[in-house]
C-alpha cells in the first residue's frame, strides 16, 4: 500500500478545491486566501481585462445555507458603493455548483504590515479617519462590520484605506442576518444565532464577547474602532510613554464596556479625531485652565510670538528713551 505524505495530500485538496471556471469569463491566477465559508482567488476577467478577486464558496462546507449567507454578503457589500469598501462586480454560480462574486482587487498592505515606526501620530489619525469614514457610510445604511480589526483594512499603493471583509456583516433592520451556525470557520470568527461568539477576541466589543450579536448596533463597531486606534497608539507609546491625554482620553471613550458611555456614532469619534488634530478641545477630555492655556499657545505660536516681540521691542524704546 502507498501512503501519501500530508504534503501530498494538501495539494489535492488544493486542486481538488479549486474552482471550475470553465465556461466563464474568468481564468485562474493564483490562490489569495481562505477564510470561514470560502476561498478567495485572483482571476482575470477576460471580458474588461483585468485581474480581479473571486470569492468563491468552499467545497468542504457547500449548503444551500451557506450558499445563502454568501449571497448575503455580496448584496450587503453591493449597497456599500464607497471609495473606503470594496466594490463588487459580479455574482453567479459557477459550473461546479458553487455560488461566487468578484470584486475589486486590491494592491496594497493590511493595517497591520503598513503601519510603521516613522509614522507620526498625525499621519496614523488620518488613517483612522478614512477607516471611520467607511464604517459611518455603511452604518448610514444601517449596516455594521461586527469583525472590524487591522487585518480587515487594506492600504493600497496610492494611500487608499479600504474596509475589507463584510462576511459576518449584519443589516439592522434585517433579523435574517445572523442565523444557524458556520462550521470550519478558520478566521477565528464565526457567524450564529444568539449565544455564540462573532468577531475576533482582541477587537470584539464586550456584547459581541458574551454572545449577544443579535442584540449589537453601530456602538459595537465604535468599540472595535477604538481598539483599532489603540492599536496604532500602541506603536507611539514605545518611543513616547506620555500621548498626549486627549487622544488617550477619545480612545479610552470608545473603549467602554458600558454601551452607553461610547460614542454614539462613529461620525463624533471622528469629529473628535478632527478637533485633535485641530488643536482643538475633544469632548472625550475635560482640560484644566493650565491644558487649556498650554494648548491655546501651541496653536498659536506664531501670535504668541509676535505679541512677544512687540511686547519686547516696547521695553526696548522704553530703556532707550532713557523712561
Amino acid at each position: 500500500m502507498t501512503y501519501l505524505s500530508n504534503r501530498t495530500v494538501s495539494k489535492l485538496q488544493e486542486a481538488v478545491d479549486l474552482p471550475d471556471l470553465g465556461g466563464t469569463r474568468y481564468t485562474l491566477v493564483r490562490h489569495i486566501a481562505r477564510g470561514g465559508m470560502g476561498a478567495v482567488y485572483l482571476v482575470e476577467d477576460t471580458n474588461l481585462g483585468r485581474q480581479v478577486a473571486m470569492k468563491v464558496l468552499d467545497t468542504t462546507i457547500e449548503s444551500e445555507e451557506l450558499s445563502a449567507r454568501l449571497r448575503k454578503e455580496a448584496q450587503i457589500v453591493a449597497t456599500l458603493e464607497h471609495p473606503g469598501i470594496v466594490p463588487l462586480h459580479d455574482v453567479g454560480v459557477l459550473p461546479d455548483g458553487r455560488l461566487y462574486y468578484t470584486m475589486k482587487y486590491v494592491q496594497g498592505k493590511q493595517l497591520d504590515e503598513y503601519v510603521t515606526t516613522e509614522m507620526s501620530i498625525a499621519e496614523r489619525l488620518r488613517v483612522f479617519q478614512k477607516i471611520c469614514e467607511a464604517v459611518a457610510f455603511a452604518h448610514s445604511k444601517h449596516i455594521i462590520h461586527r469583525d472590524l480589526k487591522p487585518q480587515n483594512v487594506m492600504v493600497g499603493s496610492f494611500g487608499e484605506v479600504l474596509v475589507m471583509d463584510w462576511g459576518v456583516a449584519k443589516h439592522l433592520h434585517d433579523t435574517t442576518s445572523a442565523s444557524a451556525p458556520i462550521s470550519g470557520a478558520s478566521s477565528g470568527t464565526s457567524t450564529t444565532l444568539h449565544g455564540t461568539v462573532i468577531g475576533t477576541p482582541a477587537y470584539m466589543s464586550p456584547e459581541q464577547q458574551r454572545g449577544e450579536a443579535n442584540t449589537a448596533d453601530e456602538r459595537s463597531d465604535v468599540f472595535s474602532l477604538g481598539a483599532i486606534l489603540n492599536f496604532l497608539l500602541s506603536g507611539l507609546r514605545k518611543s513616547n510613554p506620555k500621548i498626549h491625554k486627549s487622544i488617550e482620553a477619545v480612545c479610552l471613550k470608545a473603549l467602554s464596556l458600558n454601551t452607553d458611555e461610547r460614542y454614539g456614532s462613529v461620525t463624533a469619534m471622528s469629529a473628535d479625531i478632527t478637533r485633535f488634530l485641530d488643536g482643538e478641545p475633544v469632548s472625550a477630555y475635560k482640560e484644566s485652565l493650565m491644558e487649556r492655556t498650554d494648548r491655546w499657545v501651541g496653536k498659536n505660536r506664531f501670535l504668541v510670538f509676535l505679541i512677544l516681540a512687540y511686547l519686547l521691542m516696547r521695553v526696548l524704546l522704553l530703556v532707550a528713551s532713557g523712561r
